[in-house]
Formats: C-alpha cells, structure tokens, sequence
C-alpha cells in the first residue's frame, strides 16, 4: 500500500498548510444519493443532504436535487440538475448616522429561506496503471433567491430603544458561478477503501472561496457506498450579505446505485 501511504502523507501535508488560525466554525455534512444507470451511457440521480454551522450546534441547510449525467467515454462525462435549498440565513446588523447625526444600528435576524440552483458541468479523468486517478470537474452554477418578507429592527444606541422596520423585505439575488476542482484519488479494483483528496475554486470574476477535502469512499458492496471526509472551506472574496466564515467540515455520505 505504499501509493496509499504517500497519497495519505500528501493529504497530511495539505491539511497542515491551511490557514487554520483564520476565524473559523466547525460544522457537520450529511449527504444521501441514490443513482439509476438507464443505459451504458446515461444515468439519473436523487440526492438530499443538510449542514449544520456553529460548532455543529446551528442547522445551516437543507437540500435536495434531481440530476442527470452522460458518460461520452471512460475519459469525459458531462452532468446537468437542479437543487432546492433551504437556507437558515445568518443575522445581519448594519451600522449608519441617521439625518439628525443619531447612531443607529439595523439588525435582520436569522430566517429560513429558499435558494434554487441549476447547474451544468464537464469532468475529465485519466486513471493511471498504478491505480492513480486523475480528475478536473468544471461546472457552472446558476443561484436565484427569491425576494422574503422578513423582520428587521432599527435600534437607537443612545435610549436603547427598538423599533420595528415594517416596509422592509429582502431583495432577491441571482448568482452565476464557475466551479473547477482537481482530485486525486487511488482507485483500486475490489479494494475496500478508495481514498482521495481535492480542491475546488469557486469562481465569480474573482475566487471568493476555496474547498480542500481529503476522505476516502468505503466500498461495501457494488450498490452501497459510504464516503467520510473533513473538508475545510476558505472564504475569500464574498458579497457582504453573503457572509459565512472559514469552515470546518467534517462530512458522511452514502450512495446506493442500481
């Protein structure tokens, strides 16, 4: 197993580089997939998943999406699909000087609401003699969320006094994004465990996060599949009402095939 150990030593390596003493959350990743194969080339896929943030103590998200994948050949594969999200969105406070020079400050609670998300992408893979495989996923996604009546509170620092702002609601956002990740992993045939490790760049006009996950598949049969894997998230260049912090993910997943 000495490709398996070097292949663990560079995840090791990798893990110890990030900037880990940025201000950061842990938080955990449930994901469930089940696929249908239709043909040689065609295959559709049910996948659901939640998240949670805080130090595991906040839900985050929930999730759950339709796609469809064609492979071209063992080399390049092409996907499509639509998710449904539910977001807990983060509070918000806004600091401003009202006309008369008071200091004031605007505060949006957290509240639940929807995301919708489509997507398309290409994925090109070389699987080497030794069992190595090489694989570079592009794929653009495409986030709208609608406008929500939601509470915000106007709150006058000096009398320490709230009110509520009764005319306000959200906008909605519409987001395109270009997401590219380049993995690694050792794909051994028959074998129980398939480790691997990845980083994807999210991409919109600037990279405004990156996403470094080592973990290894669990194999148990041909139709059931475990996956466990840390992920750590690095946020970079985001929108201000889009704010999260550096992430640490510690996930599970299973797939069922048939």
């Amino acid at each position: 197993m000495r490709i398996f150990r070097r292949l663990t030593a560079a995840a090791l390596m990798l893990s110890m580089t990030l900037p880990l003493l940025a201000q950061s959350e842990g938080g955990l990743i449930v994901e469930t997939e089940v696929e249908k194969k239709l043909s040689k080339k065609w295959s559709i896929a049910l996948e659901a998943d939640m998240r949670t943030r805080n130090n595991f103590k906040t839900m985050d998200r929930w999730g759950i999406g339709l796609g469809a994948s064609y492979k071209f050949n063992k080399y390049l594969k092409a996907d499509a699909g639509y998710k449904l999200l539910d977001y807990n969105f983060r509070e918000e406070t806004e600091n401003y000087t009202s006309s008369k020079g008071n200091a004031k400050i605007k505060w949006r609670p957290s509240y639940w609401g929807i995301k919708h998300r489509v997507y398309a992408g290409l994925t090109g893979s070389y699987k080497f003699s030794n069992g190595l495989k090489l694989s570079l996923r592009e794929r653009w996604q495409y986030n709208y969320r609608p406008e929500t009546s939601t509470e915000r509170y106007k709150l006058k620092t000096a009398d320490k006094t709230m009110t509520l702002d009764s005319d306000y609601a959200r906008d909605g956002k519409a987001k395109s994004q270009l997401r590219s990740r380049l993995q690694l992993e050792y794909d051994r045939k028959g074998a129980l465990l398939t480790p691997y490790v990845s980083a994807e760049l999210y991409n919109s006009w600037a990279i405004e996060k990156v996403r470094y996950t080592v973990g290894t598949d669990i194999n148990l049969t041909r139709q059931h599949t475990l996956n466990v894997f840390y992920r750590f998230q690095n946020m970079k260049n985001v929108d201000e009402d889009e704010y999260d912090p550096d992430m640490h993910y510690l996930g599970v997943g299973y797939k069922f095939k048939f």
